[in-house]
This record gives structure tokens, sequence and C-alpha cells, in this order.
């Protein structure tokens, strides 16, 4: 049986990332193993949520580390409440991005520590830690993304896995 392709115009992140390998249902649900060609259109047509454990399947046997940020971000009510969206960019970007947050903390850690010396944050400088705690959180967000673009360079086999699980140690 030969698979047609989806005309479907507002598909979901798992039916663009079975189709972007060029699967049918059935040839994804061989390679997940696991999910029943069934399963996977009732995600792909969002009458189901998939599970952490499918969610997990899919992003490597897809290999689309991002499945689980947007997964988490987007879909499991407590990772809605804590888990920022990343997207994937370029390198250049990460790091640039990074790199400024990093020279904005930098220039203000000296208010951080007058704010912070005390154990509580006054009135008077509550504008101010609220400002230095979004840098903080956009730093945060740079590692997420340079954690997940090296994943995708994993994934694609860009990176060397054995070689970053060394050096990482």
């Amino acid at each position: 049986m030969v698979g047609r392709a989806s005309t479907k115009e507002n598909k979901n992140i798992y039916h663009i990332c079975r189709e972007e390998l060029g699967l049918t249902r059935e040839k994804a649900s061989d390679l997940l193993e696991v999910i029943a060609p069934e399963r996977i259109e009732k995600i792909e047509n969002e009458k189901s949520l998939p599970h952490p454990d499918e969610v997990l399947l899919m992003s490597e046997k897809y290999k689309k580390p991002n499945l689980c940020n947007y997964y988490c971000s987007n879909q499991c009510p407590i990772g809605q409440q804590y888990v920022p969206e990343v997207k994937i960019k370029d390198l250049s970007q990460i790091v640039l991005k990074m790199l400024a947050s990093l020279n904005t903390v930098n220039k203000r850690k000296d208010r951080l520590i007058e704010i912070t010396a005390d154990g509580e944050i006054g009135s008077d400088e509550a504008e101010d830690f609220i400002c230095i705690q979004e840098e903080l959180e956009h730093i945060s967000i740079a590692i997420e993304s340079l954690q997940l673009w090296s994943e995708q360079m994993i994934a694609n086999g860009k990176i060397n896995l054995e070689l970053y699980k060394n050096k990482s140690k």
C-alpha cells in the first residue's frame, strides 16, 4: 500500500516532522515500533495528545530533539507553567544573544549585589531586580537553545557523540 501525501494545511509539529522524513504513518509506525499508525493519526490530527514516552521516541527516531521542548512547553500542564519554548537557531545567533545578555548582566552585577546583600528586595529595588532577572532568563533560554542546537547536530551526525560525551565529563 502506497501512502499519499497529506493536503492538510495546519499540520502540527509531529505531522511535519514525519513528513520531512518522507514517511507514511505506516512506515513511521515501523520506525517507532511501539506506536500504531492509528495512534500516530490521532496525535497528528490532535484528537489525542501524545504521551511523554511517545514524544521521547519520536524525538529520537525522527532525529528532532526539539519535539521534547515543544511538548513540554506547549502540551504538558507543568511544562506550560515552567518551561519556555526554545527554537533552534543558527549557532551564531545563539552565541551573540548569549554574549549580549551576559554583557548586560555583567554591567549590572554590582547593582544585583546591592539589591540582594540584605536578603530582601525593597520596593525601591524591585524594578532593577526584575530587569536583571529577565536578563538572566534570556541567558537561560540561550543556554537551552545551545543545548538543543547541540542535540540536533548530534542527531544529524554533525557532532561526534562519543567525542561530545568525553569532553563534557
